[in-house]
């Protein structure tokens, strides 16, 4: 068993290392401004904002659903950075310093956030699937674009949004919106 682990680890290691290469071999000054500015999309704020629209415009199932999700993503990847501790890609375009924050590579919060909002998407009857998802995937690669994050930091993020998502609507079935919005 820890064989296959330790084998399994090595080639996810190595592939991350390929993909480092190739994204240094692709990046120009065109595209690294592209990528640094949709990254933002899938921080904490912008998530904040999602839940905003989605509460103006009283969508009560994807504002409870995905703020549910959005939470458990919270929890869990700020668990797993401060446990994993795993350091950055060599050469990142943009890093945020020393904001305060968990500075550390795996998993990628904005890659499971923008995940969210894509499940949420899926789901709704009102917003456009297609478009969120395309823009989700925009964001998630940016993170690998730009240094922040080896490819398996943003598949680990995007494993933990999908779960995150499937857990909020499923405590979301045993409690109705309507027994939230009598609540307050």
């Amino acid at each position: 068993m820890d064989r296959t682990f330790s084998g399994a680890l090595e080639f996810v290691t190595w592939l991350d290392h390929q993909v480092v290469e190739f994204v240094l071999s692709l990046r120009h000054p065109l595209l690294t401004k592209l990528m640094t500015s949709v990254t933002g999309l899938g921080s904490a704020t912008a998530a904040l904002a999602f839940l905003a629209v989605c509460y103006l415009a009283d969508w009560e199932e994807e504002l409870y659903t995905s703020a549910l999700a959005f939470a458990i993503t919270g929890v869990v990847v700020g668990t797993m950075m401060t446990t994993v501790q795993r350091p950055f890609p060599p050469e990142p375009v943009c890093m945020t310093g020393d904001a305060g924050t968990v500075a550390t590579s795996f998993p990628s919060g904005h890659a499971a956030a923008v995940t969210v909002y894509a499940m949420t998407a899926r789901d709704s009857s009102v917003l456009p699937f297609g478009a969120v998802s395309a823009l989700a995937g925009l964001i998630a690669v940016s993170r690998i674009y730009l240094g922040t994050h080896y490819f398996s930091d943003t598949v680990a993020g995007i494993v933990i949004g999908i779960g995150a998502f499937y857990t909020a609507a499923r405590l979301r079935q045993r409690i109705p919106a309507t027994q939230l919005s009598e609540d307050q």
